[in-house]
């Protein structure tokens, strides 16, 4: 394929936007090449600026659950803008919002509106550090929880230790009240409580990882965790920008029957335009300004367009139903399941993590169950992979360790189409 115009873009931005793209992470240094610089989608399809058409598992990082330029979707923004774009003020949508949301998840007491998840996530760590008084929080090696400083943080050599900053600029002295354990490890929670007892304030942890590729949690491992953060008095926060609405209309929370204290959400909720919101059970919600003391607040928050997008987004999927995610689940296990079967057939380490309709395929013999594990994979090989895969007309995402997504606009016949794209592409790899 050839991507002259796109190489000419990214020429152009080079010199203007740091690495030439506005989110860094999603460059393509990880795995070679340059990206393709997109003009339009439509289903299941991007079409790059040179007229190159792609099958799409990306779907915008998560959003696009009902595929690209979904027409009802589409025409709600445009009611919505023909009255503004922005008014800095209140507006019917985002109350009809909140209504939506609170009355068909029971975790979800009272929910904030915000622009992006790392808002939500930031929102929430300091809603939970007002509300208890302590300052410490938890999180788990391999799950991102979006930019802020004190979540920008990694694990040492150990099973357990105070987190160091991951990025220049995160004063260490923010980052030593985070402490970073490993996801699935029951006893990991049980060791930090134990050594930091009365001074964690939270526990947050995608309830299922997407961000070090898909990680299921183990059997009883939400419940555990539920569990020991009442005991000690941690509010516990899924982080549910990815997972949530897109396993099931409840996310993770409904799935795992486990009711977290506050949830983060994004993506899926803004229908493809920034936005986030965070929110659960009352008494904490209540503390934030204007009602409590614990500041937080977006000029942006709750913007028209955001909210319209949203609403028929989530309208839509309650309509579909289980039939939705039952059909978006079978095509993703067919998807993960056939390459899986191909990788072996050619010998080479493979393993193929998925829940719902989202995936990612690990080059590591398996199994892939927390970030140690995850990190194990062939990253090289996982580059050709992705290479050879693009130029054959399918779009993964460029890191061996994102999620990938289905859409209901993929078909059986678009795994056909993938899975016989990967049988050349593994030939050679």
């Amino acid at each position: 394929m050839k991507r002259t115009r796109s190489q000419d873009l990214l020429k152009r931005a080079i010199p203007l936007i740091p690495g030439g793209v506005n989110s860094p992470v999603r460059a393509y240094r990880s795995v070679g090449g340059d990206p393709p610089f997109i003009a339009r989608a439509e289903g299941a399809t991007l079409t790059d600026e040179d007229g190159n058409t792609y099958l799409d598992y990306v779907g915008s990082w998560g959003p696009m659950i009902l595929g690209h330029n979904q027409p009802e979707v589409r025409e709600a923004v445009e009611r919505a803008l023909k009255d503004g774009a922005s008014f800095g003020a209140p507006t019917r949508l985002e109350v009809e919002m909140a209504e939506w949301l609170t009355s068909r998840l029971p975790h979800l007491e009272m929910v904030r509106m915000v622009n992006s998840g790392t808002e939500a996530t930031m929102s929430a760590l300091r809603l939970a550090r007002g509300a208890t008084g302590r300052d410490k929080i938890v999180k788990c090696a391999g799950c991102y929880h979006g930019h802020g400083d004190s979540l920008l943080v990694e694990a040492g050599s150990g099973a357990l230790t105070f987190g160091t900053p991951s990025s220049p600029g995160v004063p260490a002295s923010l980052a030593k009240d985070t402490l970073v354990i490993p996801f699935n490890k029951v006893q990991a929670l049980e060791l930090v409580c134990e050594e930091n007892r009365g001074r964690i304030a939270a526990f947050i942890l995608e309830p299922l990882p997407g961000n070090m590729g898909v990680i299921p949690p183990r059997p009883g491992y939400l419940e555990a965790v539920r569990a020991i953060t009442e005991r000690e008095g941690i509010v516990l926060i899924f982080d549910e920008v990815m997972s949530g609405f897109r396993i099931g209309l409840g996310g993770m929370a409904e799935r795992s029957g486990v009711r977290p204290d506050l949830v983060t959400y994004g993506k899926i909720i803004g229908g493809g335009l920034p936005v986030g919101a965070y929110g659960g059970r009352r008494e904490l919600m209540s503390q934030v300004s204007p009602t409590g003391p614990i500041y937080q607040a977006g000029t942006l928050s709750g913007n028209p367009l955001a909210m319209a997008a949203g609403l028929a987004t989530l309208k839509i999927l309650e309509r579909e139903g289980e039939a939705l995610y039952l059909r978006l689940e079978q095509l993703t296990t067919s998807l993960a399941a056939g390459l899986a079967l191909i990788a072996s057939q050619r010998g080479v380490p493979f393993t193929g993590n998925h829940v719902g309709s989202m995936f990612t395929g690990f080059f590591h013999e398996g199994p892939v169950t927390d970030y140690v594990t995850a990190t194990q994979s062939d990253t090289q090989r996982f580059g050709r992979f992705m290479r050879g895969m693009l130029e054959r007309g399918i779009y993964l995402a460029p890191s061996q360790f994102e999620a990938g997504f289905l859409s209901a606009a993929h078909t059986e016949a678009d795994i056909r189409r993938t899975l016989d794209a990967a049988r050349e592409v593994f030939e050679g790899i």
